[in-house]
């Protein structure tokens, strides 16, 4: 059944909302007023914290009882970069080649246009009838992603609101649409250490404890692989981002030497093991070269591999109807707010291309908007049926 909303256009109308994180520049509003074009509730929340930019959210819903399915995703975007990089303004929304072209078409306004237009469909042929459909959408995922989904969800438990399902729109597919389905994340842990040793002369090393020689170890003693992997998941690895010591004289061993790091963690480990583990190489290093140092780890989610193999089988079948073929299950990437859903409800990502995301000329195929709003609408008819 054909929908009544047009999802190009709804991706247009929200690709030309420049929603640059946290910004929200009116996309909820666009988004609002589409849902409630075809009977939905909605609601705004609004979250704070201090030191961070408040944020608008949207909860949307249809029906009231039997099977709750919740689509989920984000009308902010990254900032666009520079605008002589563009064949097209990044706002502007132009249709040309069979792409929409601006910030946000692929990452991923286009997929929240599939949602509507699925949506609406299922609740006009009846598929729905008796269920709910929700939509959760945040303008705080591209950010610090603080005052978005974990504080909608928190809400939403608070008042015995319960999720049975839920789907995020995030661009999985690689080389075609439908290739790759993400099943789960790896968790990311963000770390700061700072190593304490002594200053000196350079040509009396033996006098002093140089912290940077220290530094290098415990990075290196952190860089080979710290597992074998996990199921669908890659061995867990630190990546090194950046080294500070800042020491302007050519002769002086520094008392200090910095650095920043990141480590993406699979299954194996929870942040509070993984940091205990990275504890342990540390001291080991620190005590050789008789240095102290500083760590401070900040777990921006934890790893999680959805076992909802019933809605894992739903998404293949749903996706093999309209693509040919059944997708790939992933856990590559970076994060998403499927780190925060994964506590409610068994969740999984499947959206547009990602080739373009987060670069100059971000577009998405008009032809792959409209089938993803099939599969969507497949999707609802298959967890009602």
């Amino acid at each position: 059944m054909p929908s009544l909303i047009d999802p190009i256009e709804l991706t247009r109308a929200l690709v030309r909302r420049p929603s640059v994180t946290p910004a929200d520049e009116g996309a909820l509003d666009v988004l609002e007023a589409a849902l409630r074009g075809i009977g939905f509730q909605t609601e705004r929340l609004r979250f704070e914290e201090t030191g961070t930019p408040p944020v608008d959210n949207l909860y949307a819903r249809l029906g009231a009882g039997g099977r709750h399915f919740c689509f989920a995703g984000h009308t902010d975007v990254v900032p666009t970069g520079p605008l002589d990089a563009w064949t097209h303004p990044p706002f502007a929304a132009a249709v040309e080649d069979g792409f929409v072209w601006g910030r946000g078409a692929a990452d991923m306004k286009g997929a929240i246009a599939a949602f509507v237009a699925a949506a609406e469909r299922a609740s006009r042929s009846g598929a729905a009838d008796g269920h709910s459909i929700s939509l959760l959408i945040t303008g705080d995922e591209e950010g610090v992603a603080i005052n978005g989904t974990r504080k909608v969800l928190k809400a939403l438990a608070a008042r015995g609101v319960t999720i049975d399902r839920c789907l995020v729109g995030e661009p999985s597919s690689v080389a075609r649409l439908g290739d790759v389905i993400k099943v789960g994340r790896r968790g990311s842990m963000n770390c700061r250490l700072a190593v304490q040793g002594r200053q000196g002369h350079v040509a009396y090393p033996d006098r002093a404890a140089n912290p940077v020689h220290a530094l290098a170890a415990m990075i290196g003693a952190l860089a080979e692989p710290l597992d074998d992997g996990f199921e669908a998941f890659e061995a867990s690895r630190l990546q090194a981002t950046d080294l500070e010591v800042g020491n302007p004289a050519h002769n002086v061993i520094p008392a200090t030497a910095r650095a920043r790091f990141n480590v993406r963690f699979n299954p194996n480990w929870t942040g509070a093991s993984l940091e205990g583990h990275l504890r342990e190489r540390l001291d080991r290093e620190a005590a050789r070269f008789a240095v102290a140092y500083g760590l401070d780890a900040v777990v921006s989610g934890e790893a999680f591999l959805t076992r909802d193999d019933a809605f894992l089988a739903l998404l293949d079948a749903a996706v093999a109807a309209h693509c040919g073929s059944a997708p790939e299950h992933s856990t590559t990437g970076g994060t998403s707010d499927a780190r925060f859903i994964k506590d409610y409800a068994p969740v999984a990502e499947l959206g547009l291309v990602n080739a373009t995301i987060h670069q100059a000329n971000e577009r998405a195929a008009v032809a792959d908007i409209l089938r993803l709003a099939d599969i969507y609408a497949e999707i609802l008819r298959r967890s009602f049926a």
